[in-house]
């Protein structure tokens, strides 16, 4: 968990205009009401940073009640966009089973996928759960990853 919260810390390096700031200046302090409405329609729209952040707030359960599924889905739409932090996250909520069914094979896909993009925590991630799975897991996975880079991160 610490690392989401992190993460959300992160994103004010990132701009999407004043309502995008507006909602991180409210999440920051805590006001995770206001960041709810102004995330939500840039969500909505498309925007991967909005999209990670809510999903931030229903795996967590800031103003939010708890939804690992919910999680799930705006961390797919992130991901979808090539939004590492979200693939990153989607490898944990498959690695532990948070609001899909545990699955190694996808854990270590978007762990691999979010490794592609630098992050060192995921390629440590995907080295741990290795040891959970046989070669022919492994190589699953793998080529799991490259259809999903080849599909543009659609439906993986």
């Amino acid at each position: 968990m610490k690392k989401i919260i992190i993460l959300l810390l992160l994103v004010p390096s990132l701009s999407w205009g004043a309502d995008f700031q507006k909602g991180l200046t409210a999440a920051s302090q805590g006001d995770y009401a206001t960041a709810l409405k102004e995330w939500t329609p840039l969500a909505e729209q498309g925007v991967a940073a909005a999209q990670f952040n809510l999903g931030i707030m229903y795996d967590i359960g800031d103003g939010v009640v708890q939804n690992y599924k919910t999680a799930v889905k705006w961390y797919t739409l992130a991901a979808e966009q090539e939004f590492a932090l979200a693939q990153y996250n989607l490898g944990a909520m498959y690695d532990n089973g948070w609001g899909v069914i545990q699955d190694n094979i996808y854990a270590h896909m978007w762990y691999n996928i979010a490794a592609s993009s630098g992050d060192s925590e995921a390629a440590e991630n995907r080295t741990k759960i290795e040891k959970k799975m046989t070669p022919a897991d492994i190589s699953k996975a793998q080529e799991l990853a490259r259809q999903c880079v080849n599909k543009n991160y659609k439906d993986c």
